[in-house]
């Protein structure tokens, strides 16, 4: 016979701290929803295992008899058994209020703290309640500096899009690094606080914070090599500039090279009126605002993996010339020795592949080669890159770069 689940002081601790983590005590605290008084009933014997095994129920009982019920009360049973005889069995604790559930948690303070955050939003502040009730348990972690977030808040409130830097902000005892490291809830409280004008929606998420609230933002940068010394630009070769110069440039050349390693980029071969650009994986917003780019011949390097055709097919959104290279199934059977396992391989469907590159896509995705098969653009042999090179009619001539 299994042994009988009945509920032990122990197990409603553990329902009542389940409760608190979600919030719910905090919240009741502030916005009585009715669950108060709270009742939570307990699993109990029925007669028939009163009868079965009185010594089991008389061991079952012996703690509630001991319980601490000074913050609930115990509601008892009388149950009447031709065998056992008349007893009394818990049936039920019942706490008044949240403070009681609180105390027995031994989290009164918490509930002070609570209380106090709450008391906090007046006035300029009154449309944050509906977050706090929403988030009560991330607001205690920010407790300690509840009043540092309220400045940084009231601020761009009285400042509405304010067109400077983050750095620029002037408040006692608060520096960039507190704000850019609380972007995202600063972010939930501006939405809260500042009108639909002040808020550019089409910007999300922390890389966005400074867009959509009219901040200054750290901008864009892009890395380049010229393959080529003859397009050196005052004598250098190696250049990082943001994006809206690079924008502005209009480099006469007639190739161009994208890889996302930097080692590649840096030890690409020279080649005749060409550049590189080192890639920074996912996202070309920048690169696409050169539009001087849409005219010249561009082949792009990724790694052989669902991310990095993934990655090309969004590149060739933007530059629909651009050809691969060096990520073909002969590169990949070439380099097996080398290959690793994809930690988090994707399975969407990528509309700007070639016939082959969706083949191989397909093969890579489906794991016909084994699981999470990818090789990494590093370690892709120089000697096959100069072999693709030549193949192209793209190799170096006169200087290198």
């Amino acid at each position: 016979m299994s042994k009988p689940v009945w509920t032990l002081p122990a197990e409603l601790l553990a329902e009542l701290d389940k409760r608190w983590q979600r919030g719910q005590i905090l919240t009741e605290s502030l916005a009585p929803s009715g669950l108060f008084p709270l009742r939570i009933p307990l699993k109990s014997p029925s007669p028939a295992q009163l009868a079965a095994d009185f010594t089991a129920v008389q061991v079952w009982v012996e703690p509630w008899l001991a319980v601490d019920a000074k913050h609930f009360a115990v509601e008892w049973r009388d149950t009447n058994h031709r065998l056992s005889g008349r007893n009394r069995l818990p049936a039920a604790v019942v706490f008044d209020k949240p403070d009681n559930v609180a105390a027995y948690l031994k989290k009164a303070k918490e509930l002070a703290v609570f209380g106090q955050l709450a008391a906090s939003l007046v006035d300029d502040f009154a449309a944050l309640r509906p977050w706090l009730l929403k988030y009560p348990l991330r607001a205690l972690e920010h407790a300690d500096e509840w009043q540092k977030l309220l400045s940084v808040a009231g601020w761009v409130v009285e400042h509405p899009r304010p067109g400077i830097y983050l750095r620029q902000i002037s408040l006692p005892g608060i520096d960039s690094k507190f704000i850019e490291s609380r972007k995202k809830l600063l972010g939930e409280w501006l939405d809260l606080l500042l009108p639909a004008v002040a808020i550019d929606t089409a910007q999300t998420g922390v890389a966005g914070f400074e867009a959509r609230y009219g901040f200054l933002a750290k901008p864009a940068t892009i890395r380049f090599r010229l393959l080529d010394s003859r397009l050196r630009i005052a004598g250098l070769s190696d250049l990082t500039v943001t994006a809206g110069e690079f924008a502005t440039l209009n480099l006469p050349v007639k190739r161009v090279f994208v890889t996302e390693n930097d080692i590649n980029g840096l030890a690409f071969p020279s080649v005749q009126g060409s550049m590189v650009i080192f890639g920074r994986g996912y996202g070309f917003d920048a690169l696409a605002k050169a539009e001087w780019l849409k005219n010249k011949e561009i082949h792009y390097w990724g790694d052989i993996d669902t991310h990095g055709f993934a990655i090309l097919s969004q590149f060739r959104q933007h530059f629909p010339q651009a050809q691969s290279l060096l990520m073909d199934e002969a590169t990949l059977i070439a380099h097996r020795s080398q290959w690793v396992e994809e930690a988090s391989p994707i399975n969407a469907e990528l509309a700007y592949l070639t016939v082959d590159e969706g083949a191989l896509y397909d093969v890579l995705r489906d794991h016909r080669y084994g699981r999470g098969v990818r090789l990494e653009q590093e370690y892709v042999s120089f000697a096959l890159l100069s072999e693709r090179l030549a193949a192209l009619d793209l190799a170096a001539g006169g200087e290198g770069a």
